[in-house]
């Protein structure tokens, strides 16, 4: 089994996991409860443009202090 999860470059409990569940007859249900890989790039897309919002609010914020800074 290590060998063979070495091969699939899969951590070895899962795999052995997975031959449990085929054991068990319940493969059909690993990984049911896991998000499609299109769902997590786009909620990683969102957090992206989210994050060079607060970047931009954050470089804004502080020229503006230095702006004042400069005046007092």
């Amino acid at each position: 089994m290590t060998e063979a999860a070495k091969r699939l470059s899969l951590p070895k409990e899962t795999l052995k996991d997975w031959v449990y569940a085929d054991k068990q007859g319940e493969l059909v249900t690993v990984g049911k409860h896991q998000r499609l890989l299109a769902e997590l790039e786009l909620e990683l897309s969102r957090v992206k443009r989210e994050l060079a919002e607060v970047k931009m609010e954050r470089d804004f914020k502080k020229k503006c202090a230095t702006y004042f800074a400069k005046l007092s």
